[in-house]
């Protein structure tokens, strides 16, 4: 090997090392002195006591206001059946039912439903007698993968609530029209669409839904 080839080479490495070095000294200590300068984030922060009241049962809680209401089930309370995901509001795998109405629990704070009835997938069944969704959802094969399954029953129980109780939709033909509304598919599809099925299980779930409003009717 040429011998000026070697040097050079040798001393890029030691300019390397160095740079590297100096740098990777700066990185540490700044790392560590912002841990020292920044104290934890749960120092300070104001916290409410709350009694939350979930499928029949409560549970009183000392809890931080910026909490939300899925994190609160999932790892306050351990319902874990809510599910986490995408954490925007935009697929419904977290819907539960507060007071009736279905609603995004990732979007909700805990603090909000103080003393409210909440109702999450593991509070539908009546001992081993299934929710008229659930056994609809088994009998159609509304899922495949099931993640999304909680939420999109939640979500069905809800909305064939709302129907029956005359709410109108977007695909409403006449939403001056006063009575229970009938779950057609197109209505299934619009009241539904905030869940998403990534399986794509969606005649399923259609067919789940129609059949459970009409057992529910």
């Amino acid at each position: 090997m040429n011998f000026r080839f070697r040097r050079r080479r040798f001393s890029q490495l030691v300019i390397i090392s160095a740079v590297t070095g100096v740098f990777g000294g700066i990185t540490k200590r700044t790392i560590a002195q912002t841990r020292r300068d920044s104290p934890p984030t749960t120092q300070g922060v104001e916290t409410s006591k709350i009694r939350l009241r979930v499928n029949g049962k409560d549970y009183p809680l000392q809890i931080e206001s910026r909490v939300t209401l899925l994190d609160t089930l999932r790892d306050r309370i351990g319902l874990t059946g809510t599910k986490k995901g995408c954490g925007r509001g935009q697929c419904g795998a977290c819907t539960v039912l507060v007071n009736g109405q279905r609603i995004n629990s990732c979007l909700s704070l805990a603090v909000m439903y103080d003393d409210a009835e909440i109702t999450t997938i593991e509070g539908l069944a009546r001992g081993n007698e299934l929710h008229p969704v659930q056994a609809a959802f088994i009998k159609h094969d509304g899922f495949q993968c099931g993640y999304c399954t909680p939420g999109q029953i939640c979500s069905a129980v809800g909305a064939i609530a709302e129907a029956k109780a005359g709410a109108s939709s977007a695909v409403a033909a006449d939403v001056r029209k006063q009575g229970q509304v009938e779950l057609t598919d197109a209505e299934v599809q619009e009241r539904m669409s905030g869940n998403i099925c990534r399986c794509g299980a969606y005649p399923g779930i259609v067919a789940a839904v129609k059949e459970a409003s009409q057992a529910n009717s």
